[in-house]
C-alpha cells in the first residue's frame, strides 16, 4: 500500500513556517519560531508543558491565527486561509483533545473523516485502517465512549487517515496512554513513515521522539532553541538538559 509518489516527493519542502508570532489574548505564546518540514520525514516538536507546541500546531492549522510571520504548504501561503480550507488541501490534524463522536461507533467516526483521494497518494480506506490498527478492527461496532483511552487515540488518528492526508499532525499521541499502546503508537507512525506520509509531532517523551523521529525541533517559551537529528541532541547534552529535564 505504498504511496505511488513518494520517491518523487523526497527533497520537496512540504511545510514551512516562517517567524510566526501568535498570542491567546494579550499572552504572547509563539515568539518568532521558524522550521520547516520535508517530504518523507517524521519530525518531533519538543518542549515542557507550556511551551507552545500545541499552539505550533493550531497556528499551522490556522484554529490559532498568527500575528505576524507565514505558514507555508506545499508553496501555497495558508496563513490567512479558514481552517476548513487548510485541512482540504491535505493537511490531517490529530488534536490532543481526541474529540471523537462518543456515541458513534468506530466505523461511523471513520465515515465522518472521508475525504476524496488525492492523486499519487494512497487511499485509505477502513480496511487498510484496520490493518493499520487492529485493535480497532476487534471492535469496530464499538460506540467510542466504549474505548479506552488509547483506542480512542488510534480512532482519532485513523478518522484523520481517512481524509487522506499529504501531512500528518499529531499532538501528544502518546500522552496519557498505557505502555503497550504507546508502543502500538510508536509501530504505527513508523509504518506510516515508511508509506512515505510526512509527520509532524509534538511530544514531551522524548524516548517516543527517538523511536519514531528522524529529527528533533525542540522549543522553549514559543521560540526555537534546536532543530537537528537525534545524534546532534544527544552531542549537547547541555541543550537536552536545559529545555526537557524535568
Amino acid at each position: 500500500m505504498a504511496v505511488e509518489t513518494s520517491s518523487q516527493m523526497k527533497g520537496i519542502c512540504m511545510l514551512e513556517v516562517n517567524a510566526i508570532n501568535s498570542f491567546y489574548g494579550k499572552a504572547h505564546i509563539l515568539n518568532g519560531i521558524s522550521f520547516s518540514i520535508q517530504a518523507g520525514e517524521v519530525v518531533s516538536l519538543l518542549g515542557r508543558n507550556g511551551a507552545g507546541k500545541t499552539t505550533t500546531l493550531k497556528s499551522i492549522m490556522q484554529l490559532v491565527k498568527p500575528s505576524s510571520g507565514s505558514v507555508h504548504f506545499l508553496g501555497n501561503d495558508i496563513t490567512k486561509l479558514p481552517t476548513h480550507r487548510v485541512a482540504k488541501m491535505g493537511l490531517g490534524y490529530v488534536p490532543e483533545e481526541r474529540r471523537i463522536f462518543t456515541d458513534l461507533t468506530i466505523l461511523e467516526n471513520l465515515e465522518v473523516g472521508r475525504q476524496a483521494p488525492r492523486e499519487g497518494l494512497i487511499e485509505w480506506t477502513t480496511d487498510i485502517l484496520f490493518d493499520l490498527f487492529p485493535n480497532l478492527k476487534e471492535r469496530r461496532n464499538n460506540r467510542g465512549k466504549e474505548l479506552s483511552g488509547g483506542e480512542q487515540q488510534m480512532l482519532t488518528i485513523a478518522r484523520t487517515l481517512m481524509g487522506n492526508p499529504k501531512l500528518l499532525l499529531l499532538d501528544e499521541p502518546s500522552e496519557g496512554i498505557a505502555p503497550v499502546i504507546v508502543e502500538q503508537m510508536a509501530e504505527t507512525i513508523v509504518k506510516l513513515k515508511k508509506e512515505g506520509l510526512p509527520v509532524l509531532i509534538s511530544e514531551q517523551n522524548l524516548h517516543f521522539a527517538r523511536m519514531v523521529a528522524d529529527r528533533a525541533i525542540i522549543i522553549e517559551s514559543g521560540s526555537g532553541k534546536f532543530d537537528g537529528t537525534f545524534e546532534q541532541l544527544e552531542s549537547q547534552l547541555e541543550t537536552r538538559d536545559a529545555y526537557l529535564s524535568v
